[in-house]
């Protein structure tokens, strides 16, 4: 009679970052033997077509259920007339998505840097700290409509940012938007923002940046808060804080602060502005926490033409299609970068192989928390980390002809030839047992559409001390729950969908 026990088999130290492996196993007289759970992945469907038609994601859907608002999102990739050449669209993203990290990487060390030395006293030009979105690099993908003032704006979703801003008329320079620009003279409810205001003030937290006073246009008026954010990478918004009504399908959120764009420079790819959901109390969450309680989630769609995705404001878990059940984990709060969401990763399994840290004083994968991110793309961890689940993904994905390496994906293969294949599964596991159970289309990366040179879609970061993300690849198909005054934020396995 075969008996079933746990064995754990440990594994060398990896760049003094110690790990074992967890595999659930039976014990047979000649030894282990491990059964890797494996997905299987459709080549043909996995590749990025060209739609048919000429698609629009302006206008999109919305409808109200028990309390909460869904609105249709949409991957802006999809959302072009253009022809795409996909070969140039998937390598230039991945270029794009790395400098878009490493901008990131610094700019987090200029904050921590500059909140350790107590130096509250640096001019705008100093203190220029980005809201770290890759608006410039054209990797925030996902999009919703919402209505401001009585116009419908198309605008980029962005859990790493925290003010809402849209171009304005009159503007002195402004990118091509593909829905005319915002006139607040024609609003009826549109007022401006004085810049001796508390909300003025509170731009200092929200965005870096201190908010200072402008010009008015009737002279009896008081000054106006100018904004201004920078993104690190070149991109910037600059313009005057104003206050209008916003609708989210159905529901209507009076006196919404935003941003009115009069100076924007970026390839934001037609879109009409950007959505801020990070954590402060100018983001559309917080301001919007008496109508939704202070709760969003998101699925984000996969990469099949035609294919949408909901952004849910409010929480009931009858509007949401999940497979599994939500899964909490806590938000970790960092006092140096309060306005984004960091969780604390305690480990990775690999085809149900649980690589997990050891040292008995750490208990993260990640030193200080990882940051989950609607604006990156790809997923980075820490070196030491991804080199053990790297060495645990290629021992299981055995026997495939090996490609080059690309941009920031280290390990590729040649799947020319097969329409299907067998990958191991990969979950992510949190503190206090939450899962993040990988969707099949987010474990590899298609670089070229012939499948010669398919890889890992995980990266590393260049050093230790840098923080881990979780980018939007590896969210997709997934209910992603942001409960901010629970301060927990929730997974569950939902094939995305807003019909």
């Amino acid at each position: 009679m075969v008996d079933i026990m746990n064995i754990i088999i440990t594994v060398r130290p990896l760049l003094s970052f110690s790990l074992f492996l967890i595999c659930f196993t039976n014990f047979f007289a000649n030894g282990v033997h491990c059964s890797p759970e494996k997905k299987v992945l459709n080549l043909r469907d996995f590749q990025w077509k060209q739609p048919s038609g000429a698609p629009s994601c302006a206008s999109q859907n919305s409808r109200r259920v028990k309390g909460v608002t869904i609105l249709e999102m949409k991957h802006r990739d999809y959302c072009s007339e253009k022809v795409v050449d996909w070969k140039k669209k998937l390598k230039t993203r991945l270029i794009l998505d790395d400098v878009h990290v490493r901008s990131l990487q610094s700019q987090f060390k200029k904050r921590v840097s500059s909140n350790n030395n107590n130096n509250n006293n640096l001019d705008v030009s100093e203190a220029q700290i980005p809201l770290t979105s890759g608006i410039k690099l054209q990797i925030l993908n996902y999009i919703v409509t919402v209505e401001l003032g009585g116009r419908n704006m198309t605008v980029i979703v962005d859990t790493g940012s925290v003010l809402t801003w849209i171009q304005c008329q009159p503007c002195k320079s402004c990118y091509n938007q593909k829905e005319p620009l915002f006139t607040p003279s024609l609003s009826q409810t549109y007022q401006s923002i004085p810049c001796n205001s508390s909300t003025c003030q509170s731009l200092q937290f929200a965005t870096g940046n201190s908010g200072v006073c402008g010009a008015t246009p009737v002279k009896t008026s008081p000054p106006t808060c100018n904004y201004v954010v920078s993104y690190g990478d070149g991109s910037y918004t600059r313009g005057d804080l104003g206050r209008d009504s916003l609708r989210l399908g159905a529901t209507p959120v009076a006196g919404f602060v935003f941003g009115c764009g009069r100076s924007n420079m970026g390839l934001f790819g037609g879109a009409s502005g950007l959505m801020g959901l990070g954590r402060s109390d100018l983001s559309l969450i917080s301001q919007a926490s008496s109508v939704f309680g202070g709760v969003f989630s998101y699925c984000l769609p996969s990469t099949e033409p035609g294919s949408s995705g909901s952004l849910v404001m409010g929480f009931d878990t009858s509007a949401y299609k999940n497979s599994t059940p939500i899964s909490y984990t806590k938000m970790v709060p960092n006092l140096q970068l309060p306005s984004f969401y960091f969780l604390n990763l305690t480990g990775i399994s690999i085809g149900g192989i649980e690589l997990r840290q050891t040292t008995p004083s750490s208990t993260t994968f990640s030193q200080g928390g990882i940051l989950i991110d609607s604006g990156t793309v790809i997923t980075r961890l820490a070196p030491s980390v991804y080199k053990a689940v790297k060495a645990e993904f290629v021992k299981q994905f055995s026997g495939f002809p090996l490609a080059p390496g690309f941009s920031i994906l280290d390990t590729c293969f040649n799947l020319t030839g097969y329409d299907e294949v067998n990958i191991p599964t990969m979950k992510m596991h949190f503190e206090g047992g939450a899962e993040l159970n990988i969707d099949v289309t987010g474990i590899l990366y298609m670089v070229k559409s012939d499948a010669s040179q398919i890889c890992l879609a995980l990266a590393s970061l260049s050093y230790a001390d840098e923080i881990a993300i979780i980018g939007n690849y590896q969210q997709k198909n997934q209910r992603v729950v942001y409960d901010t005054k629970e301060s927990k934020l929730g997974f569950a396995r939902e094939t995305c969908s807003f019909i």
